[in-house]
């Protein structure tokens, strides 16, 4: 089983980027479609973006399409988050998430996941 490890979270102000890189352990790294969520304060867990486990296929929240991209790297195990144009609303603690092994296609339903990292905070500021 994979497990997965959240870094690049901080404080930045409307309008920068951020990168967040999600560290996977786990010989199945590569045949998992990899996704990340965010939570905010008081309010429930809510997807962001999706890769497949080849990286051919990529699914995005409406709300963060055209601002962030997800991308992976199958060698090093890694799968990122590039933020740009950064809104007070991206304000929440993000989540690198997994699906099962050799479970094909992109995926917005968190129940699809069955592994998920500790989190990482992000905080824009006006």
């Amino acid at each position: 089983q994979v497990q997965l490890v959240e870094s690049g979270g901080g404080l930045v102000q409307a309008g920068d980027s951020l990168r967040l890189s999600c560290a996977a352990s786990g010989r199945t790294f590569s045949y998992n479609a990899m996704g990340w969520f965010r939570q905010a304060p008081g309010k429930e867990r809510e997807f962001v973006a999706s890769i497949s486990w080849s990286g051919d296929a990529t699914y995005y929240a409406d709300s963060v399409k055209g601002r962030f991209t997800i991308s992976r790297h199958n060698a090093n195990s890694t799968v990122a988050l590039q933020m740009d144009s950064l809104k007070r609303e991206d304000t929440a603690v993000y989540y690198c998430a997994a699906r099962p092994p050799r479970t094909d296609g992109v995926s917005s339903n968190y129940k699809a996941y069955n592994r998920w990292g500790q989190g990482t905070q992000v905080t824009v500021s006006s």
